[in-house]
């Protein structure tokens, strides 16, 4: 059977891949670390598992309208107003199923078949396979260790071009732990605000922030940046919802129009329970305090794994957000490990799960061929054993 050039050009996910190896391994009686966790390892607080529960009990079990709840999206336009002093109406909102299929709307919505793209690297191994997905052109900044990995200004003036449609932009970064400062949202603002390309602002980590200041949104800036801005969000990472696949997409209401035809043809509307198990999580009381210990315990581990790579001499980007590390493997490439030479991350990644059993996130498909991401969402013992055994591998080379 004939497959589509479409579905052909698609990369499958390596975190995905790397993590079941791990798991695999682990099934087999392996004592493996792994630093490959995309989600907190917290479990679902259980006021929120206890309203799912409630919502079975009382029957509510149907379909709902295609773009959610509107008593849920009326709760996430009062979170966009309370955290970000940002005002929508329900009909602003659509909720789907997980952030990535928010992600993959926005982009079937406003990106037309040769439309590019900007995407500051490192980024989400996802983002360019769903702008390839609706036909763009992935258009990659390759921003700079010196500036935390964030783009500048003039690096993203640069990167524009008469076919540029949009721009991504997330924040706490994925894989890079960075944190985009209020004045650096500022300057970007300042030069979008001048064209009328779209920004897809991807905020999905914004409750892990560690610098001691809120999350500043690009839509904030101004009426004319909110008119041309997606932000996309969710429970996934703020609520340790992982699995119950809601997100949403939050943006003007001709493009939201746009987004519930198409979801209400794809997929109809996000699993209902867990829409009225996600209306609990941002309504009771009980979520603040949930969100509190976890952001104090990754912080804690953040530091903890930081000063435990010093010990190794390996370097890293210190994380502000997020629940990653950015290590630097440059310098260990080239070197040889058992006569064989590492001539990549992905080959420092091979040889740390088969000879090491730690597992780690290579960053080639994350656009940097000299690091590996780490995640902390382990615990504090596995943090200490993981990184003392990707020490002693990096003793051993040659």
């Amino acid at each position: 059977m004939k497959i589509t050039a479409r579905a052909s050009q698609i990369a499958p996910s390596l975190t995905l891949e790397i993590t079941a190896q791990a798991k695999k391994l682990k099934s087999e009686g392996k004592d493996i670390v792994s630093f490959g966790a995309g989600e907190p390892d917290f479990n679902t607080p259980l006021y929120i598992r206890n309203a799912a529960k409630d919502s079975m009990d009382k029957g509510l079990i149907k379909y709902t309208p295609a773009s959610g709840l509107v008593p849920l999206k009326q709760v996430i336009c009062d979170k966009l107003e309370k955290d970000n002093g940002l005002k929508y109406a329900p009909s602003d909102i659509v909720v789907s199923n997980g952030a990535k299929h928010a992600l993959h709307n926005a982009m079937q919505a406003i990106v037309e078949d040769g439309d590019e793209v900007i995407i500051p690297a490192p980024f989400w191994l996802t983002y360019p396979e769903l702008v390839k997905l609706a036909g763009g052109v992935p258009v990659y900044v390759y921003t700079k260790k010196e500036n935390g990995y964030k783009m500048t200004a003039e690096e993203l003036k640069s990167a524009i071009t008469p076919k540029t449609r949009a721009i991504i932009l997330n924040n706490p970064n994925n894989p890079t732990g960075s944190v985009y400062s209020k004045e650096e949202i500022i300057s970007l603002a300042k030069v979008l605000e001048e064209t009328d390309i779209a920004v897809i602002s991807d905020e999905i980590y914004e409750m892990l922030n560690y610098t001691g200041k809120p999350i500043y949104s690009i839509a904030q800036y101004s009426e004319k940046m909110k008119s041309n801005t997606i932000i996309v969000n969710g429970v996934s990472k703020s609520y340790a919802m992982t699995g119950w696949r809601i997100g949403f997409t939050a943006c003007d209401t001709a493009v939201a129009k746009a987004i519930s035809s198409m979801q209400s043809h794809m997929t109809s509307n996000p699993n209902t329970i867990a829409q009225y198990a996600t209306i609990a999580a941002y309504t009771d009381e009980a979520g603040e305090q949930f969100i509190s210990e976890m952001h104090e315990s990754f912080d804690r581990r953040r530091k903890l794994i930081c000063s435990e790579l010093d010990k190794t001499g390996i370097p890293y980007i210190k994380p502000e957000g997020a629940f990653y590390v950015f290590m630097d493997v440059s310098g260990l490439l080239g070197k040889k490990y058992n006569g064989a030479e590492l001539n990549s991350p992905l080959a420092i990644a091979k040889v740390l799960l088969s000879d090491f059993d730690v597992a780690v996130i290579p960053c080639e498909s994350f656009g940097n061929n000299e690091s590996i991401r780490l995640s902390y969402a382990i615990s504090d013992s596995d943090i200490v054993k993981g990184v003392t055994r990707i020490g002693k591998f990096a003793s051993l080379l040659n």
